[in-house]
């Protein structure tokens, strides 16, 4: 499967699987859609790793240094599963997995580069020297554990935007 296809499997499956997706051409188009999702008073995490994280984290006056008291994370994942709509989150570079995690709302930036087809693909392309620490995403947090009521970000964000660069 090529890279577009890939990349609109992926985004398709995301959506059924109640995250918001954002489709860019390239890396220009970062601003405006973050301006569009996040509002601008968020206390923001946003690592500023990644050259991207970098280019997202300087529009966010509100920065906060601690994952733990920001409202949005805003951060590019380390891949995605296309069959699945699932974000992969690594502790590669010292990544902090849980920051994704804690804020009501997770904003994930995906390079198309880093989707695969399945999650055989995705283990085979890392088999030689695989993350140290990996979380799977899909979707926002939602349990149907209380008696049987389903209820959204309960053990995680209730809201989760990919953007797919």
């Amino acid at each position: 499967m090529s890279g577009p296809d890939l990349a609109a499997r992926f985004l398709e499956n995301a959506a059924k699987a109640a995250a918001e997706t954002h489709l860019l051409s390239g890396p220009g188009g970062l601003e405006q859609v973050l301006a569009r999702i996040v509002p601008p008073d968020a206390h923001v995490y946003c690592p500023g790793v990644t050259p991207i994280e970098r280019a997202a984290a300087a529009l966010f006056p509100n920065r906060v240094s601690d994952y733990a008291v920001a409202t949005v994370t805003v951060e590019e994942v380390f891949g995605a599963i296309a069959e699945t709509g699932t974000l992969v989150c690594s502790s590669e570079g010292g990544r902090a997995v849980q920051a994704g995690l804690l804020s009501a709302h997770h904003v994930a930036i995906v390079r198309r580069d880093r989707i695969f087809d399945t999650l055989d693909d995705f283990f085979a392309a890392v088999a030689a020297a695989p993350p140290t620490n990996m979380t799977l995403v899909t979707g926002p947090s939602r349990t149907a554990d209380i008696e049987l009521t389903l209820a959204i970000g309960v053990h995680g964000p209730e809201r989760l935007d990919v953007i797919v660069v």
